[in-house]
């Protein structure tokens, strides 16, 4: 099993209906990517963010499912360009010592072959996660 949360905080001066958008995106992936369990969208309390989210996945091929899934793509594409500070970390039961690295490989991927996930990513003013350090290359 693995759990793939995010946390991140909005610029200043985005308007709420940006906000919302991206949250709502946040959740339709949640209900229309197959490989996703369950989800969680929301506040994030006690913490340096605003928001969070939370995906059970099942299993390494599942997260690759999802790294790409158009809903999740979606979501980055009118989310990201709103967020300010993202990070991303992933909780896992696999007994497998290489999974971490697996992990950082499907992000990889992900950057490889889609340009302008990549810039958005790039763009961030600060990121921070089980990806990282993302399509930077450092």
């Amino acid at each position: 099993m693995i759990q793939h949360g995010i946390r991140f905080t909005i610029k200043p001066g985005v308007p709420h209906e940006d906000v919302e958008e991206a949250l709502d995106s946040l959740r339709n992936q949640g209900r229309v990517i197959p490989s996703v369990l369950s989800f969680t969208v929301g506040r994030d309390i006690g913490g340096d963010y605003e928001w969070g989210a939370l995906f059970v996945i099942e299993d390494l091929a599942g997260y690759a499912e999802y790294m790409v899934h158009p809903a999740h793509l979606h979501t980055d594409r009118v989310g990201l360009p709103h967020v300010e500070k993202f990070s991303s970390f992933d909780i896992t039961d696999d007994a497998d010592p290489q999974i971490g690295e697996k992990i950082a490989r499907i992000h990889q991927r992900r950057y490889d072959t889609m340009p302008d996930i990549r810039q958005l990513v790039s763009d961030l003013g600060e990121y921070s996660g089980s990806a990282a350090p993302g399509p930077h290359g450092d």
